[in-house]
């Protein structure tokens, strides 16, 4: 049996990771930070490398669902390199992902392979199908609600201490920090969800895998207001929200669409994840060192591949 190293098994998302992997035949590791959480797992710290080589003995592949992933990615990518086995993670932090694609490593290493990040990503690549490049991409998040977990509000701290509180967009091929406020506006969003009101520029991973294989340069992310003020009310999570991921590519006077729907925002990223580990250990990726899920995967095989968990149309 394959065995894939889970990192940050005991999270919110790990746990969903954990579930996915044996539902699919793999025999999950698990390891992570606290030692207490894991009475029959690998624990290791990532500023202990001999720990973490430890936890690395014997598996094919790690997932890293451990945030902050400011603090985790570097030093668990490095022991991924020297076992010499594929990485994947599922970091929603623009800044941890840019730390993350400037690395030079000589193994697959896939960052925000998750909803934020790997989904829009594998949604635009799929939409732009043949164009060789595009002049904008709209990522909509269709929200019913967002409580998040633990892990996701200590991200964001870390996120918004490394950009000094302010906010970020991608506009004119390149990243820029900015103070003014966010601007609200109308999204028509497929049926049955309707016009809604967004944040525009709500800003998410998906403005550094998106153009970091894709010849456009304006990505714009929004996210519905609804789900805006969940998330900044932080209440504790306690239903699991639907939505819908509304993907808009624009070049010239054409517009192409591709949209996902689904039930839960940290437990699809389960089966993206994996599905991610899968295609490596089976050859079905495209190349080694860093590289987008659109990059590395056949974008619209592996949307397919996440049926019944999201609908892509």
């Amino acid at each position: 049996m394959t065995s894939v190293l889970v990192y940050g098994a005991y999270g919110h998302t790990g746990r969903f990771v954990v579930d996915e992997l044996r539902a699919r035949g793999f025999e999950p590791v698990l390891s992570g930070r606290d030692a207490a959480k894991l009475p029959t797992g690998r624990p290791a710290s990532v500023d202990d490398p001999a720990a973490l080589d430890r936890a690395f003995d014997g598996v094919s592949a790690v997932i890293n669902t451990a945030g902050p992933f400011a603090a985790t990615a570097v030093p668990v990518i490095e022991a991924a390199v020297r076992a010499g086995v594929p990485y994947v993670d599922v970091a929603a932090e623009v800044e941890a992902n840019l730390d993350t694609f400037a690395l030079d490593v000589p193994v697959p290493v896939v960052p925000a392979m998750a909803f934020f990040g790997g989904l829009g990503d594998l949604l635009a690549t799929a939409a732009m199908g043949d164009w060789t490049s595009a002049d904008e991409v709209h990522v909509a998040y269709g929200l019913s609600g967002w409580h998040p977990t633990p892990g996701t509000l200590s991200a964001g701290r870390v996120s918004r201490q490394r950009r000094d509180g302010r906010r970020i967009r991608y506009a004119g091929g390149r990243l820029e920090h900015r103070d003014d406020p966010l601007p609200t506006l109308d999204w028509a969003f497929p049926e049955p969800l309707g016009t809604r009101p967004v944040l525009g520029e709500f800003t998410m991973a998906d403005v550094v895998t998106i153009p970091r294989h894709l010849d456009v340069p304006d990505v714009t992310t929004y996210m519905t207001v609804d789900a805006a003020k969940d998330l900044s009310a932080a209440n504790e999570r306690d239903s699991a929200e639907t939505f819908v991921v509304d993907v808009v590519v624009r070049s010239g006077g054409e517009e192409r669409r591709a949209v996902a729907r689904g039930k839960d925002i940290y437990a699809v990223s389960a089966p993206l994840a994996v599905e991610a580990v899968e295609r490596i250990l089976t050859g079905r990726s495209r190349l080694k060192g860093v590289a987008t899920a659109g990059e590395m995967f056949d974008a619209p095989g592996f949307l397919r591949a996440l049926a019944p968990h999201i609908t892509v149309d």
